[in-house]
């Protein structure tokens, strides 16, 4: 099944709709999202703030899907860069935490809010940008899959590396992955679960341009301007 026939399928909708919060702020109060709103330009630059690693917990993962719903229905916000206030981890993946000793209740809802964010960002109406700053393993790629472009800093890594630790990645990852880079580089990275050099990710296709961390946001928001001259898509 596609990834297209996944997100349009309406029992997986039904099922996670629940779980869809109503936004009231840009941020919690814990700062765990950083968002700098440009109300001229219409892009909100969000930057993860869980330190130490910016690991997706339950806690974590709704306060995410809490602020995609609000830059949504957000009218006057066109774009979307996400990013890390850690320059060295871009986000480590799901909170080992989570799977360890797990309560059903939770465990459940756990899975469902980290669908739910990968439907709303692979979904959204906004041009999305990843600016990939850090290492960037499991679920962190899966992040920066669900975006319409990505770019990376040098010397870090990225990929779905969940065989190395033993497990399989979700089908929902690989289908993200393989959107980006096709069939036979995405089972091999995930055979062996690779983590890539942000030049091996280039040469590949995962992320689109390779930069220096000095510049990263500089060309992330560059980058945006391009998108949303689009006609009819994200031009007003």
């Amino acid at each position: 099944m596609s990834l297209r026939r996944i997100l349009s399928s309406p029992l997986l909708h039904k099922t996670i709709n629940h779980y869809r919060g109503s936004a009231r702020c840009m941020s919690t109060a814990a700062d765990k999202l950083l968002v700098d709103m440009d109300t001229k330009s219409g892009v909100a630059v969000v930057k993860m703030n869980r330190p130490p690693v910016n690991s997706l917990n339950l806690e974590f993962l709704t306060e995410i899907n809490i602020l995609l719903e609000k830059l949504e229905n957000d009218k006057t916000c066109k774009g979307l860069i996400l990013t890390s206030s850690n320059n060295k981890i871009f986000c480590a993946g799901l909170d080992i935490m989570e799977m360890y000793n797990p309560q059903r209740d939770r465990l459940t809802e756990f899975w469902r809010m980290l669908q739910s964010v990968w439907i709303s960002l692979y979904n959204t109406r906004l041009a999305t940008i990843a600016a990939i700053n850090g290492h960037s393993p499991a679920g962190g790629c899966l992040l920066a899959t669900c975006c319409d472009y990505r770019i990376m800093v040098q010397n870090f890594t990225i990929g779905l590396n969940e065989t190395q630790l033993g497990i399989i990645p979700p089908f929902w990852f690989v289908d993200s992955m393989e959107g980006v880079i096709g069939y036979r580089q995405t089972e091999l990275a995930c055979q062996k679960g690779l983590m890539m050099t942000t030049e091996q990710a280039f040469k590949v296709g995962l992320v689109d341009e390779v930069v220096t961390p000095d510049i990263v946001l500089e060309k992330a928001q560059n980058e945006m301007k391009s998108w949303l001259k689009i006609p009819g898509k994200y031009c007003n």
